[in-house]
């Protein structure tokens, strides 16, 4: 890898240039390999070691590339994220999108989500049960952390997150579609009716559904505890919620 783009790399990974250079990084091989089959992400260039070579160089998206190059496991662990990576990194161009003006089936809205790999573990929950929206406030981890792209583990190709003013996105939905919110003191989600259609907000990770979201709720669910422990990780409180609503 080449020192010009081994600072663009280490500068990528930092918010602010991300949204400068409207580029970020895609890591390790099953990633990469998502990435060359989307048919909406645009790789500018690709890094991968020899080892790995006829997987990349053989894929239908490859000749595409405007940049590729052969690196060393050595250069490629050097920036990258990933413990060992011994297969690819690619830079990838930030794609334009809008946030969706109407919504259909189950949408997960993120409040205050700021664990980078929380967010990219619910990017994959999602893609699990096929929800290709996820709406986030403004204060949400960046989509485009390396450490989102990691933990997603290829979903980022399939699903879109968009950041709104999270209040005003949701006074604007129509009142027949029911906003679902976690709750310590929601109703048992094993015995609630729930809708084929709704949105359902997760809160912060210390806090929970801030006050303003809360007013905004029309129905509190709630995951029934039997044991001590104080409180369940989002993405996990994420696929127990998504596995009821999918049953």
């Amino acid at each position: 890898m080449n020192n010009r783009w081994s600072k663009t790399v280490r500068s990528l990974q930092q918010k602010k240039y991300r949204k400068k250079e409207q580029l970020f990084i895609v890591e390790g091989r099953k990633s990469v390999e998502e990435l060359l089959s989307s048919p909406y992400l645009e790789t500018v260039a690709l890094f991968y070691t020899e080892k790995h070579a006829p997987a990349f160089e053989q894929h239908p998206a490859f000749g595409k590339i405007p940049e590729t190059y052969i690196s060393t496991e050595k250069q490629l662990s050097q920036v990258s994220h990933v413990k060992n990576n011994d297969s690819a990194l690619a830079i990838v161009r930030i794609p334009t999108q809008s946030t969706p003006k109407t919504l259909s089936g189950i949408t997960l809205a993120l409040d205050d989500v700021r664990d980078p790999g929380n967010l990219g573990t619910i990017l994959r929950i999602a893609d699990w049960y096929g929800i290709k929206n996820i709406i986030c406030s403004e204060n949400c981890a960046d989509f485009y952390n390396p450490k989102v792209i990691i933990s997603s583990m290829g979903s980022f190709t399939r699903v879109k997150a968009h950041y709104v003013q999270l209040g005003e996105f949701l006074k604007a939905q129509p009142d027949s579609l029911p906003i679902l919110g976690a709750f310590m003191e929601g109703e048992n989600i094993h015995k609630a009716t729930l809708p084929q259609e709704a949105i359902v907000v997760m809160g912060n990770e210390s806090n929970g559904i801030s006050e303003e979201i809360e007013q905004l709720v029309s129905q509190k669910i709630n995951i029934p505890r039997f044991g001590g422990a104080e409180s369940l990780n989002v993405a996990i409180a994420t696929a127990i919620i998504c596995d009821n609503l999918f049953r």
